[in-house]
């Protein structure tokens, strides 16, 4: 009778478990549908730089070129993409490019950071849907940048997700 009553027993632990996972594991049901944009919080100091239309007859970038001679070439290094936006850096003038690439009402974003502590910028493409901005930066030349594509919101002044990190690109194009 004793081990009737631990088999009971068990049975009903055993149930109690089950039924306080299935409270635990579902859901919460969301505010706002999923699938909207995720906002992501940029460093206080950073610089936002608005983008200016290249000039006319400039090659636009990614057009190839080899990494080696990406400085003499004027290729674009380190191209990383998301959707809704592009982006890459020319050595050899210090040039950011940033593209949009989808009609949505937000901006294509490229953020550049440092391997020696100077502040981060972002370059914002506020031109419109197909179409390349750049920006105009010095950097040390013994440094290396790396690119961060996110989207931007001009009307709130917020960057979004996706968003995607280029590895280390030497300032002066060479590996």
């Amino acid at each position: 009778m004793r081990a009737n009553w631990r088999v009971k027993r068990s049975v009903l632990a055993g149930a109690s478990a089950l039924a306080l996972s299935v409270v635990v594991a579902t859901p919460a049901l969301a505010d706002e549908p999923s699938g909207g944009l995720e906002e992501i919080q940029m460093p206080g100091d950073v610089e936002i730089i608005e983008g200016v239309a290249p000039a006319p007859g400039t090659v636009e970038p990614l057009a190839g070129g080899m990494r080696k001679a990406a400085a003499v070439s004027g290729a674009c290094l380190g191209s990383t993409s998301i959707y809704g936006a592009k982006g890459c850096y020319q050595p050899g003038g210090d040039i950011v490019w940033s593209r949009d690439t989808e009609k949505d009402g937000l901006s294509a974003a490229v953020g550049i950071y440092t391997d020696y502590g100077r502040p981060a910028a972002v370059c914002i493409n506020t031109l419109g849907a197909d179409t390349w901005a750049t920006c105009n930066k010095d950097y040390r030349e013994n440094g290396n940048v790396r690119l961060r594509i996110l989207r931007y919101n001009g009307d709130n002044g917020k960057f979004y997700q996706p968003e995607s990190w280029s590895g280390w690109i030497p300032v002066d194009g060479r590996y």
